[in-house]
């Protein structure tokens, strides 16, 4: 009886090993396979976002024929053109030889700067500079006009009040101030310019259509600020005018941070819609907004699509919702979580905070981007932290890196076919009768300065693009801060008190 019952319970222990294999291999054979389905997600991702040579110089063609067509467009077809191509009224950029004490504010995304800089003419240049950085709460970002710009010049007023003796304003003198103001205006002089629409998350509607210039003096006003707007400027214009001040051979501006645009040097008589009389330069500043350009060649996914039409502005911006800061790291978290949702990348349920759009912010991809680390303890803590994600294997960090790849590769190659779309417009694109004629591109933004990778990848494309004995003489130049210190500077070119300074 005794043998009955051990043989029993010897078989009953086999069957339950068996079992428990049946279930291991299961679970290994089922996991094998949500590998192989995350896989093909990355890989038709991967082809998707795709960007050779030549669909990037169809991308740059494309653009150039926009860029015709804005310069042609009036006032009132402007609204419709992908390219706005809109007048900035710079049409001196700086000499070097402004003098005198100049503020700036640069308004151009989640956060705004202010500074003061001491200009000692042509011989000291920049004597001295200060800037401050302030935070916009995100209930001002969809609130109204008057609460937004009352709070800035609140924090205006505190930086002129924090002015020391290194700084010197002429006796009798009013504080000038030049306004980098980083959304579609239509402007109608230097000093004045209704906004077209917000972008870079804002959303204020009773501030559509006004004058922005007005909207803050009214807020100084009322703050018993005594300080003249003498000139609204695009950051770009700005980067513009800043990168000129210190290089002549500077014809263009790229700005690439929260959100994107560019502005360029063109010649006053390749300026259809220009109906005054031509300045004395022979140039004007074209301000094209560029994030608003759309076209067929642009490698746009599912991703892409969704991501706009759950936006503020859907159907706007398209080519700054795919190569701007504000958006990459969202597209990849896209990414992950569909991964998670189909072929439970990351265990059975979907991390929850996954979920939540915008979380992934693009310097967080970028510092994941960036780990060189041999176990990618960078990418660990980002997933662990930011998305309550554990456990991950050193195989699923690897993807996640391989998916920041994608997404800014993505966006630097096409950033770079945009440039390519400026120096053909200009003609510099090609050398004539063997004469290299120097171009210098002045870049600004968090995006260009801090995403490194990104940065390496636009400028290797630009080469890529151009050839070998072209890109020797195209420079890409870092303008650091340059929209803040282009706008005092051209606050300082259009001064009420030009005349005296001059004299």
């Amino acid at each position: 009886m005794g043998k009955v019952v051990v043989g029993a319970a010897v078989i009953c222990t086999a069957a339950v090993f068996a079992a428990t294999a049946v279930v291991v291999v299961r679970r290994r054979m089922q996991s094998s396979e949500q590998w192989a389905k995350a896989m093909a997600i990355v890989k038709e991702f991967e082809e998707k976002f795709g960007t050779p040579t030549w669909k990037l110089k169809q991308v740059a063609d494309a653009m150039t024929l926009e860029m015709h067509s804005g310069l042609a467009a009036s006032d009132s077809e402007a609204g419709i053109r992908k390219l706005k191509m809109l007048i900035s009224y710079v049409d001196n950029l700086p000499s070097g030889n402004e003098k005198g004490l100049f503020y700036a504010l640069d308004l151009g995304g989640t956060n705004f700067r202010v500074l003061r800089v001491q200009l000692g003419g042509e011989v000291n240049g920049i004597v001295n500079q200060e800037f401050a950085e302030v935070s916009i709460p995100s209930d001002l970002m969809v609130g109204t006009s008057e609460a937004l710009f009352d709070f800035i010049v609140a924090e205006l007023a505190k930086f002129v009040d924090q002015e020391g003796e290194d700084f010197q304003l002429p006796t009798g003198r009013q504080r000038e101030l030049g306004f980098t103001f980083s959304f579609p205006v239509m402007q109608s002089s230097i000093a004045s310019g209704n906004l077209i629409r917000w972008t870079k998350g804002f959303s204020i509607d009773d501030a559509v259509g006004q004058d922005v210039v007005a909207e803050l003096t009214r807020a100084m006003e009322k703050k018993g600020l005594d300080m003249r707007v003498s000139a609204l400027v695009n950051d770009t214009v700005g980067t513009l005018a800043g990168g000129r001040y210190s290089n002549k051979d500077v014809i263009a501006a790229v700005i690439l941070g929260t959100g994107t645009n560019a502005a360029y040097v063109e010649r006053a008589h390749a300026i259809p819609k220009w109906h005054g009389l031509l300045p004395r330069s022979g140039e004007m500043v074209i301000n094209m907004e560029w994030g608003n350009f759309n076209s067929s060649h642009l490698p746009l996914t599912e991703y892409d699509h969704v991501l706009d039409a759950e936006s503020l502005n859907p159907g706007e911006q398209i080519f700054e919702k795919i190569i701007s800061g504000m958006y990459l790291g969202e597209i990849v978290r896209r990414v992950l979580c569909r991964m998670a949702e189909e072929a439970s990348f990351f265990g059975d349920t979907i991390p929850p905070k996954l979920k939540v759009p915008f979380i992934l912010r693009t310097p967080d991809m970028s510092a994941m981007h960036h780990d060189t680390s041999s176990d990618l303890k960078v990418v660990d803590n980002k997933l662990k932290n930011i998305l309550e994600i554990s456990n991950t294997s050193l195989e699923m960090r690897k993807v996640v890196v391989e998916l920041c790849n994608i997404v800014a590769t993505r966006g630097a190659r096409l950033a770079a076919a945009g440039i390519l779309a400026i120096l053909i417009k200009l003609g510099r694109d090609k050398i004539k009768d063997g004469e290299k004629q120097r171009t210098v591109i002045a870049l600004d933004g968090g995006l260009y300065e801090h995403y490194t990778e990104y940065r390496k990848c636009l400028e290797n494309t630009i080469k890529e693009l151009l050839g070998e004995e072209v890109s020797e003489s195209i420079v890409i130049e870092h303008s650091n801060d340059g929209s803040g210190i282009g706008a005092a500077l051209l606050a300082a070119s259009h001064s009420q008190y030009i005349e005296v300074n001059e004299s």
